[in-house]
C-alpha cells in the first residue's frame, strides 16, 4: 500500500497536481481514521443537489430506453396480420413456427451477447462516453435495416445488428452511471437504467398498438423507424457530458479527472470533498496498476504485444482469486433476472394471455397495463435502494414472485380447459401476474442492473461489468428460443 501512496505524493511534489494537496497530507496523517464527508444527505432534496450528475445519468440511460424499446415493439408485431403477411413462416400454421419466432426474438439477444462482450476494451481503450457513441452507431444502423426488411433473412439479420448495439449500450451506460455518481445516490442513479428500459417497453408498446391499426405494412416498419431518433438523440448529446473521472485517472490524466469530479459535483476542485474523491480514485486505480504489475511482471515495456496480453490476462484475472467471487455475483444476479421470467412474459405476454381466456383485444390491452405495472415498480426503487440496500429488495421480491408464480400455474393448469365457466379464476390469474410485475420492478428489475457496476475493482471493472452482461443476453436468448414451443407443449408449465 506504501508504493502507491509514496507514487501520489511524488507526483504531487513534482507539481504535477497543481491543486491544493491538504486533503492529502490529512489522509496520509491518519489514513484509517478518516472518512470522507457525503456531499449530501439522504432525504427529499439528495437528488436535488447533485441535480446536474443526475442530469448526466439521465441522458446516459436513454440507453436503457432503446434497449426496452427494441425488446417491447416485438409483443405486439408478432401478431400483426401486416407483419405475419410479410413473414409468413412464422404464422400460425406455417411448419416450425414457434422456432422460427423465437429465433427471430432470439436474435436480438445473440446480438447483444457479443455487443456486452467487446464493448469492455471499447469502454477501457476510449472512454466510456465514446462507448457508447459506438453503440448508439450500431444500433442505428441496425434500426434501418430493421424498418427496411423485404424477407425473414434480412429481418433477422437487421434484429441481430441492432442487438450488438442494444448489447453494448446495457453494459456501458450503467457503467458510466455508477462512475460519475456520488456513493449517497449512486444506487438511485443506477435504478435509472431500469426505469428507462421498462419505460421504452411501455413506449415501444402503445406505439405497436396504436400503430397496428395502419393498414400497410407502416404498421410495424414506423415502430422500428422511430427507434432511430432517441439513439440520435443519445449519440450526439453524449459527446457534451463530461469524461468518467476514473477513466481519466486510469489513463493517467489526473487533471482532467479533477476537472471533472468538481463539475459533476458543482463544486470547485478545491473543495475538500472533492480533492478527497479525487484522491480515493487515483489511490484505486495506482494500487491496482500495482497489483497488476505484480501479477504480470512481464508485460510492462508498454509493446504492442504485451499490451494485448495484458488485456487478455485482465479478462482472466476476473476468475482468479481476489475476484472470482464477485464475478460469480454479477453472472449470477444477471442469469437469474432472466430466468425467473421476466422477458418471457414482456415478449410472449398477449400469448400468455391468450392461455388465460382473455380475447384478442383485452390480451393487447392487458399486456400494456402489464408493462406499467411493472413501471411503477421500478419507481419505488428509486427510494428503496439507497434506503434498504440491495439483498432485502432481493429477498422481498423473490419471495412475492414465487407466490405469484405457484398461484398462477395453478390456475391455469386446474382451469384453463374451461375458462369461460371459471371467468373469476381467470381475472385472479390475471391480478397475480400484475402482483409479480410489481414485484419485479422494484427489486430483480433494476438491482442486477447496479450490482456489477459496484462490485467490481475500477480496472477490472469494465470487464467484469461486461461478463455480467453478457450472462444476462445469453440467459435472455436460452428464454427467446425456448418459450414458444414451451408454452405451445406444456400450456401451464411454462
Amino acid at each position: 500500500m506504501s508504493s502507491f501512496v509514496e507514487r501520489l505524493t511524488t507526483a504531487d511534489q513534482k507539481g504535477d497536481i497543481e491543486e491544493p494537496p491538504s486533503p492529502l497530507d490529512t489522509l496520509r496523517a491518519s489514513p484509517g481514521d478518516h472518512h470522507a464527508e457525503p456531499y449530501s444527505k439522504l432525504g427529499p432534496n439528495t437528488l436535488l443537489a447533485s441535480r446536474y450528475v443526475v442530469l448526466c445519468a439521465s441522458f446516459a440511460a436513454l440507453g436503457g430506453l432503446l434497449f426496452g424499446y427494441d425488446q417491447g415493439v416485438v409483443s405486439v408485431i408478432l401478431v400483426e396480420p401486416q407483419f405475419l403477411q410479410r413473414f409468413g413462416r412464422i404464422a400460425g400454421g406455417a411448419p416450425h413456427a414457434g422456432f422460427w419466432k423465437g429465433l427471430l426474438t432470439a436474435a436480438i439477444e445473440l446480438g447483444a451477447l457479443g455487443g456486452a462482450i467487446n464493448m469492455g476494451w471499447i469502454a477501457d481503450r476510449y472512454s466510456r462516453k465514446y462507448a457508447i457513441v459506438v453503440g448508439v452507431g450500431v444500433f442505428v444502423v441496425g434500426s434501418a435495416l430493421q424498418a427496411g426488411a423485404v424477407d425473414y433473412r434480412m429481418l433477422l439479420i437487421a434484429r441481430f445488428a441492432g442487438g450488438l448495439g442494444i448489447g453494448g449500450l446495457s453494459m456501458v451506460a450503467p457503467l458510466y452511471i455508477a462512475e460519475i455518481s456520488p456513493p449517497e445516490i449512486r444506487g438511485a442513479l443506477l435504478v435509472l437504467e431500469e426505469f428507462s428500459i421498462v419505460t421504452g417497453i411501455v413506449i415501444a408498446f402503445w406505439i405497436t398498438y396504436g400503430t397496428q391499426f395502419v393498414a400497410s405494412e407502416w404498421a410495424w416498419r414506423l415502430p422500428f423507424l422511430l427507434q432511430i431518433v432517441p439513439g440520435l438523440v443519445l449519440g450526439t448529446g453524449i459527446i457534451f457530458l463530461p469524461f468518467s473521472p476514473r477513466w481519466l485517472a486510469s489513463q493517467g490524466r489526473d487533471r482532467e479527472s479533477l476537472n471533472s469530479i468538481a463539475k459533476l459535483r458543482m463544486l470547485p476542485p478545491t473543495d475538500t470533498r472533492v480533492q478527497l474523491e479525487w484522491y480515493e480514485i487515483r489511490a484505486e486505480v495506482a494500487l491496482q496498476q500495482e497489483i497488476s504489475a505484480e501479477r504480470h511482471p512481464s508485460l510492462q515495456d508498454g509493446s504492442r504485444s504485451s499490451r494485448i496480453k495484458l488485456e487478455l490476462t485482465a479478462w482472466l484475472d476476473c476468475f482468479k482469486p481476489g475476484c472470482w467471487r464477485r464475478t460469480h455475483v454479477g453472472m449470477g444476479i444477471m442469469f437469474f433476472q432472466q430466468f425467473v421470467g421476466i422477458n418471457a412474459l414482456i415478449y410472449y405476454s398477449p400469448t400468455l394471455f391468450e392461455t388465460m381466456g382473455l380475447d384478442h383485444s383485452m390480451q393487447l390491452i392487458m399486456s400494456g397495463v402489464l408493462n406499467i405495472t411493472q413501471l411503477v415498480g421500478v419507481s419505488t426503487s428509486i427510494w428503496t435502494m439507497d434506503r434498504f440496500g440491495r439483498r432485502p429488495l432481493l429477498l422481498c421480491g423473490s419471495a412475492a414472485m414465487f407466490a405469484s408464480h405457484v398461484v398462477i400455474a395453478g390456475l391455469v393448469g386446474r382451469y384453463s380447459d374451461d375458462w369461460a365457466a371459471h371467468v373469476a379464476a381467470s381475472w385472479t390469474a390475471v391480478a397475480f401476474l400484475l402482483i409479480y410485475m410489481v414485484s419485479f420492478g422494484a427489486s430483480w428489475g433494476p438491482v442486477p442492473w447496479a450490482l456489477p457496476s459496484e462490485i467490481f475493482p475500477s480496472s477490472l471493472r469494465a470487464k467484469g461489468v461486461a461478463i455480467s452482461t453478457s450472462i444476462n443476453w445469453a440467459a435472455n436468448t436460452v428464454i427467446g428460443l425456448i418459450t414458444p414451443p414451451l408454452i405451445e407443449s406444456t400450456g401451464y408449465g411454462a
